[in-house]
């Protein structure tokens, strides 16, 4: 068995595990917010790490779903139908979205979806008859999927932890489909993709609508965690936080937007409780690892296990009477 199979063997037995070592209902909710943050991350690292676009408007499509979400609930309607109107309304957001910001790669694309997230954040702090302004929308009940309650801090980790795992499954199957190596191409030779007759902006169009739905998942997963939606959710600090989130972990990786993930929430929840300047200390860590794992933490950590491994092997084969020893 390699050692990547054996630890992610022991983090799947942690996270199903964790409701019974893990003491206090506040740490298994953190554990939730880190799940429901990954698959945010796993959505806007498809953009940053695998198609080359960095987005700084994901908080608005974030905001659209969980709106949608809750309105609909306000208006009476049941679960069930609130999520799936939420997930179609956030599809045509995205379309829309991908529409007009596709229309340009690079500086372009950060600012035209910067300006769109802008636009979103405003509608929902000026549009008070839909969106309630400062006062937000709130929701009084979790669904209850099959007759399972949600309202219970472990149940809800449990129903968040399986959604977790079938959007890793999605996005690993994504990466490692014909349409995934295609949107690399996209990423590194877009001219070279053109002349070989890959449609480009259909590439990242469909990129765009994958990132969009898994960013509509864990804006349903937030809401009903929190039961609460106000004008701050979509504003550009979120967005710059999932995008820290990307990049401190490792873009156009699998488990380096997991990792950030982790990182972000933990420094943002549980060591702000004790540090007043936390902001400062996330910043710190950033600078590190920009400096030290330039490739972000999941990789930079693996790339020195790897060196710390060989020079171990070297060590052994260099000691006489060892057993690896040379004759």
């Amino acid at each position: 068995m390699s050692g990547r199979v054996f630890a992610l063997g022991v983090a799947f037995v942690a996270l199903v595990t964790l409701p019974y070592w893990m003491t206090g209902v506040y740490y298994i909710n953190v554990a939730s917010q880190i799940l429901f943050y990954a698959i945010f991350a796993l959505a806007l690292n498809v953009l940053v790490g695998y198609a080359g676009l960095v987005s700084l408007g994901h908080a608005g499509l974030f905001g659209v779903t969980a709106y949608a979400t809750g309105y609909m609930l306000q208006l009476g309607f049941g679960h069930p139908m609130a999520i799936l109107v939420a997930l179609v309304i956030s599809l045509i957001s995205v379309a829309i979205y991908a529409v007009l910001s596709l229309r340009s790669t690079g500086i372009g694309f950060i600012m035209i979806t910067l300006a769109l997230g802008e636009i979103l954040w405003g509608l929902a702090y000026r549009w008070i008859s839909l969106t309630g302004g400062d006062n937000g929308l709130s929701l009084k009940t979790r669904p209850e999927p099959f007759g399972y309650s949600l309202s219970d801090a472990t149940a809800f980790y449990y129903a968040t932890l399986v959604i977790f795992l079938l959007s890793l499954a999605a996005v690993t199957v994504f990466v490692r489909s014909p349409l995934g190596a295609a949107l690399m191409g996209t990423r590194d030779q877009a001219r070279r993709m053109s002349a070989l007759g890959y449609h480009v902006w259909a590439i990242r169009f469909y990129a765009c609508l994958f990132s969009g739905l898994l960013t509509a998942v864990s804006a349903i997963l937030f809401v009903y965690y929190t039961q609460f939606i106000s004008p701050q959710t979509l504003g550009l600090t979120s967005s710059a936080e999932v995008l820290l989130m990307v990049i401190s972990g490792g873009a156009g990786t699998l488990l380096g937007p997991i990792f950030g993930a982790g990182l972000v929430v933990i420094v943002k929840t549980v060591v702000s409780g004790f540090i007043e300047r936390w902001n400062f200390l996330l910043g710190a860590i950033f600078v590190a690892i920009v400096i030290l794992m330039p490739e972000g933490l999941a990789p930079g950590t693996a790339r020195l296990w790897r060196l710390a491994r060989r020079k171990r092997a070297r060590s052994s084969k260099a000691i006489p009477g060892s057993a690896e020893a040379k004759p």
